[in-house]
């Protein structure tokens, strides 16, 4: 009996901590992920001699794959919108402004740390 009180005692210590790793764990594929498609832009840039892609829908030849914003918040969204100015609202996927070539999270909703997508 106290065997059984043990493991759920563990049990109930455990399981926050899992899923707090689980939701760190996707907040960094997102930085990663963003830090891969500003690279792309960049790329992109140079080889324009200094022209910013409109939007990022037809750029198969830079990301074949545009990744998802793989944090809870995000949506684990792939799509990119194009934005006048950085996220102001809470939103998914990415948002891309082409007159600087500037590429953000699509939220200011915060992470587990409290930081603001917008800051990634």
């Amino acid at each position: 009996m106290i065997v059984v009180a043990i493991i759920g005692i563990l049990a109930a210590i455990a399981t926050p901590k899992f899923s707090q790793m689980v939701e760190v764990s996707r907040e960094g594929a997102t930085k990663g992920n963003l830090s891969a498609l500003r690279s792309s832009v960049s790329i992109y840039y140079s080889e324009k001699e200094g022209v910013w892609p409109v939007d990022l829908n037809n750029f198969a030849s830079y990301m074949p794959v545009i990744p998802p914003a793989r944090a809870r918040p995000l949506g684990d969204s792939a799509i990119v919108s194009v934005v006048a100015a950085s996220p102001s609202s809470v939103g998914t996927g990415w948002a891309y402004l082409q007159s600087g070539g500037l590429l953000w999270a699509n939220s200011t909703a915060t992470d587990v740390k409290g930081t603001s997508f917008t800051t990634y």
